[in-house]
């Protein structure tokens, strides 16, 4: 409640209520029966909520319908009971237990209709798209000679605790060592996500570890820009990079690194489509949500032109569209728009899904971009709420060539896990907006990324040589890999890279007669003949397509072998990419627990992520900080760590 003060005023006034209710008769309201007449039903407990809710909203403007609603709900409610003729020294299975603990008998007594007064009906107005859920007292379908106990109300916005944690992030385990000579085919999906790094950072500064399953490695990776070589023209929409060096936390193994580069355009996309997808249910009223919702899409208002359309569609307890597809220079009516907004009631996000897709299509751009940007923290809790159903619901409209972008928000209930879903099924991206310069940076700094398409369906696919690679292990894609036999399927998704994206993938190799492996051979492993193959550590393979050959396009392939004769001898010797790639896998695997780290500490991580290229925005600066903060944390920030290396 926005006026916390009213309310010892309103637990009198439901008492008075409740008192004078009880020695008068109240006015009558149909309710169905299953004889097809009315049947008059109430309770004394009614009557007072009815009262209770019109003082409420009479005596405070700052108080919305639905708060008043809330805080006048009885603890049961009674649809219908016939009156008892007979007294009673104990109450009965069919008594009313009325909020002062006694037993009474349900009077033949009924209530009104719930009729708005007109300062209610101006402030439900003032919402924009709010559906008064006017259901009275007496829910339908009331059957004559049964009590009904319907569930009771969920809190009223603002009172539910704040240190419960319903957090959901999916079970994470890390990817194992692997022996070349019994698994040589490694195959994984790309991933572009970011969320994991924000959310990280959001722990970290609040002062507290994140748990193990929110670290997902491969998304604190390429939360950085490595500044890859780009390509030059659209038909090879990305280029590759790889390079290989001694791994810092083990002398005895070695790094392969995996760089991918995504084109630049150098022209605005034909139009952009956009849906803006925005949770007004009850979880989203704290200020790192809605408000937060709003600074963050206002941000992205400044990027648009009248070649785009802007629509707004709202969901809580129901959907509805608060702005149809408008040109995107009429920034002032699509600002006023997101003004009008406010939090509460449940959320259904299956309905709030379908509808965003509607007017998607509604405002469909030929050769343009056209996408949903789901703004929330996942918390869906009424309607469509299987995890599996929502997927479905996402996997099915996404045939339609409409992305789906996920933008979480908030802390206590944040779905993580379904938020990361529902934007890898709907062929978009997903981030975590935990401050105003993550909201610029993923919709301002990174708007091509974030928004337009280059390459669809990415997988990689890298075949190690047992002759000269022993065992190896892909760090992070734990929730990516994909099996042998997808990589040639073109009916299989993967993920999508926008324009300007970078990729980056880490795998821990120990070269054969290295002295670094770490599992035991097979006693019983057929002995057979290995090829040298002219000194080829692994050969890399690389699936894509492109976006305007269509849904049902033929992926292309990019293939090329990796060469014992380029590794590097000294980690000092690797390019700022990989060491500073290198230095935030071993920060993620160490939030991980650590189990290959070998010694490696918070210190050690910090000294390797030093000079490690240009810092226009500060990000590695930052992401020192982060790490010296989580060595502080841990208690493991002692000394000067580790040798590299060693």
């Amino acid at each position: 409640m926005r006026n916390p003060a009213l309310l010892p005023g309103l637990v009198l006034g439901a008492a008075a209520a409740l008192a004078a209710c009880s020695q008068t008769s109240s006015r009558q309201e149909p309710v169905p029966g299953e004889s097809g007449g009315p049947v008059t039903a109430t309770t004394p407990e009614l009557a007072a909520a009815d009262a209770t809710r019109r003082a409420l909203i009479e005596r405070d403007d700052s108080v919305s319908p639905r708060e008043a609603e809330a805080a006048s709900q009885p603890g049961d409610k009674l649809k219908a009971e016939p009156p008892k003729a007979e007294p009673r020294s104990a109450p009965s299975s069919t008594d009313e237990v009325v909020s002062d603990g006694r037993a009474s008998a349900a009077a033949p007594v009924s209530v009104a209709p719930y009729e708005k007064s007109a300062k209610e009906t101006k402030r439900l107005a003032e919402f924009g798209v709010a559906k008064p859920a006017v259901t009275g007292a007496i829910a339908q379908g009331a059957v004559a000679n049964r009590v009904l106990i319907a569930p009771a109300p969920p809190p009223a916005p603002g009172l539910v605790p704040k240190d419960e944690n319903r957090e959901n992030y999916a079970v994470i385990d890390p990817n194992p060592i692997q022996r070349s000579i019994e698994h040589p085919v490694s195959t994984f999906s790309v991933d572009v996500d970011t969320s994991s790094y924000a959310n990280v950072r959001r722990y970290l500064t609040q002062g507290q570890l994140p748990p193990q399953d929110a670290v997902r490695v491969e998304e604190l990776i390429n939360n950085f820009d490595y500044a890859y070589k780009v390509p030059q023209e659209r038909g090879q929409p990305f280029s590759v990079t790889t390079e290989i060096a001694p791994t810092p936390w083990n002398a005895k193994t070695h790094l392969l690194h995996v760089g991918i580069q995504g084109w630049k355009p150098e022209t605005k996309p034909v139009g952009t489509n956009l849906v803006f997808l925005v949770d007004v249910s009850g979880s989203m009223e704290d200020p790192d949500k809605l408000p937060l919702v709003k600074s963050a899409l206002k941000m992205l208002l400044g990027e648009l032109t009248s070649k785009d359309r802007i629509s707004l569609v709202v969901y809580a307890g129901a959907s509805g569209v608060v702005l149809e597809p408008t040109p995107g220079n009429e920034r002032a009516k699509i600002s006023a728009a997101l003004d009008r907004l406010s939090a509460g009631g449940s959320t259904n996000g299956g309905e709030g899904i379908q509808l965003a897709y509607a007017m998607a299509r509604k405002g469909w751009i030929e050769g343009g971009v056209n996408r949903v940007l789901l703004a929330t923290d996942g918390d869906f809790n009424v309607g469509v709420t299987r995890f599996e159903s929502l997927l479905d619901i996402v996997k099915n409209e996404r045939k339609s060539g409409i992305a789906l972008t996920t933008l979480g928000f908030g802390q206590g209930n944040y779905n993580d896990h379904l938020m990361e879903q529902l934007a890898d099924v709907g062929d978009g991206n997903n981030a975590y907006i935990d401050s105003v310069q993550e909201a610029h940076k993923v919709l301002v700094r990174q708007r091509d990324a974030t928004l337009t398409t280059i390459a669809r369906d990415v997988k990689i696919q890298i075949e190690f040589n047992p002759a000269q690679v022993a065992e190896y292990r892909l760090i992070g894609y734990e929730n990516r890999m994909l099996a042998r036999e997808d990589f040639n399927n073109d009916a299989v998704d993967a993920g999508d890279i926008g324009a300007g994206h970078t990729v980056t993938a880490l795998y821990e190799i120990a070269l054969t007669g290295s002295g670094g492996e770490s599992v035991q051979p097979l006693r019983y492993a057929p002995s057979h003949k290995i090829e040298n193959r002219g000194g080829e550590l692994a050969h890399l393979r690389l699936r894509y397509k492109r976006p305007d050959d269509g849904t049902n396009a033929t992926s292309r392939l990019i293939e090329r072998p990796l060469l014992k004769s380029e590794i590097k001898t000294d980690v000092a010797q690797a390019s700022d990419a990989l060491r500073l790639s290198a230095s935030v896998a071993a920060f993620g695997q160490l939030l991980s627990g650590g189990v290959h780290m070998k010694g490696f500490d918070y210190t050690s991580i910090e000294r390797l992520a030093r000079n490690v290229g240009d810092d226009p925005y500060g990000d590695r600066a930052g992401f020192r900080q982060l790490v010296k903060l989580a060595g502080t944390l841990s208690g493991q920030a002692k000394g000067e760590g580790a040798q590299i290396g060693g």
